[in-house]
């Protein structure tokens, strides 16, 4: 990616990105601006600031060019899954398949416990799926587990992002740490087995444990755009237990039936190994899913066409400001990348005399609060820690992919599209997702790394 014409020093776009966050902070939290509008113009100030060309030079894109890329490559990935998501949880919820899901639980665990199950569900689910899939999946079962017990909100909520997030930073074949095992040319089972021995512990504390403190100093209603589609069920009956989970783990087990064709051995081109990438592609694993609670969760339960039809229509307003605002963080993100902060970052990060995965995590940290993707921050850091490697040939890769993935999660913020997913799936306002949310994603990433360094010195 080419830089733009620099008018600042790296340190001159840090200081210039920071003053840009805060102001976004204080833009939505004291002055109430739309965050949509708001995400927009810290991406304006920052590409104006950072000298960025208003219009294409060559290769170079333009400043309304990169925010329109960064849109469009954040929402092509997500926003037919948010839509399909917010289709399946509102018949999960009127078909009366939450409350039945949550009886079970509760019977079965108690509500001591809701938050451990909630995030070990998670945490399985989160190693197929990605994170907004994973939180339009579960996030009704939490509202409605919410409500049946009266448990707050952040105690389930926090928790089932927690399982999430962790699967997602470090247990390929999520997209960062495949990409960073290519890149270093790590071994992939030993590091699915050491992302597992450290991913659990790691959500386990900073889920459930982390979260009960977190819960004593916010109050949060239930609300947010995931809460409206929970209501009380208006079909006549509701579906059985095992209708409900298989409808519910349904786009689920199509994911994972494309990662065991993909691991298989059959060439990319063979039929079936195409079908399967097809089916188990995350938007036609959805929108079969959502299709199949038509009847599952719809006529099944004595819901009519019509009656199916209007809760679909329903959906449509709170799924398109979630997409908004999250398309809005994603074109922010990629204006940080091309108007160099994201190198002035990594520059700055390779100059830290500590060992190598303590670099890569740290790296891999700065480039997160910087870009905001998980991803990119995985990326960029492998290939700026790559000619480490050659030097030290004796570095375990695999455990320095995990560091450079605990880092990625660190200090999820306003630059963050999975930091406006939660804040608006949930109703909480800026302040509380920062105080609650960036807590426990900079909780993850810390305790992470700890467990990480523990198993090197162990190996």
């Amino acid at each position: 990616m080419n830089t733009p014409l620099a008018i600042l020093s790296s340190s001159g776009l840090l200081l210039l990105t920071l003053g840009v966050i805060v102001g976004v902070v204080i833009l939505i939290a004291k002055f109430k601006c739309n965050a949509f509008v708001a995400l927009i113009l810290a991406a304006l100030a920052v590409g104006l600031g950072s000298g960025m060309p208003l219009v294409r030079t060559g290769s170079q894109l333009g400043l309304v060019e990169s925010l329109e890329s960064g849109i469009a490559k954040t929402l092509g990935g997500i926003a037919m899954i948010i839509g399909l998501g917010m289709i399946l949880g509102k018949l999960l919820a009127e078909s009366g398949a939450a409350e039945v899901i949550a009886n079970r639980l509760v019977r079965w665990l108690g509500e001591k416990r809701l938050d451990y199950a909630v995030m070990l569900i998670a945490f399985v689910v989160g190693i197929s799926v990605f994170f907004g899939v994973g939180i339009v999946l579960l996030g009704p079962i939490a509202f409605m587990l919410a409500r049946r017990t009266g448990t707050p909100i952040l105690r389930l909520a926090l928790p089932l992002a927690a399982g999430l997030s962790t699967a997602h930073g470090l247990i390929p074949p999520h997209p960062g740490p495949m990409a960073a095992i290519a890149t270093l040319q790590a071994d992939i089972g030993k590091t699915i087995l050491y992302s597992i021995l450290i991913g659990l512990p790691t959500a386990l504390i900073t889920g459930p444990l982390l979260t009960r403190w977190l819960a004593q100093h916010v109050e949060l209603e239930i609300g947010g755009q995931g809460a409206e589609a929970i209501t009380r069920a208006a079909a006549p009956q509701p579906p059985s237990f095992t209708l409900s989970i298989f409808t519910l783990l349904l786009p689920i087990l199509l994911m994972l039936m494309a990662t065991a064709f993909n691991v298989s051995g059959l060439p990319r081109d063979h039929a079936a190994r195409q079908w399967a990438d097809f089916v188990g592609s995350p938007s036609v694993a959805m929108l079969i899913a959502v299709l199949v609670s038509f009847w599952t969760f719809g006529w099944n339960c004595g819901l009519s066409s019509a009656q199916i039809l209007r809760f679909s229509e329903q959906c449509v307003g709170p799924a398109a400001s979630i997409i908004l605002v999250v398309g809005a963080g994603g074109g922010f993100s990629m204006v940080l990348t091309a108007s160099g902060v994201g190198q002035a970052i990594a520059e700055m990060g390779s100059n830290i005399p500590v060992s190598p995965l303590l670099l890569g995590w740290i790296i891999a940290g700065l480039l997160r609060i910087a870009v905001g993707s998980a991803t990119v921050a995985v990326m960029m850091a492998a290939s700026l820690m790559g000619p480490i490697l050659v030097i030290r040939p004796e570095i375990n890769r695999e455990l320095l992919v995990l560091a450079m993935g605990a880092g990625s999660l660190l200090l999820s913020h306003v630059n963050d599209g999975g930091f406006w997913f939660v804040k608006e799936y949930f109703g909480m306002t800026v302040p509380q997702t920062l105080r609650t949310w960036t807590v426990v994603e900079t909780g993850i990433g810390t305790v992470a790394i700890i467990f990480i360094l523990g198993l090197n010195a162990l190996l």
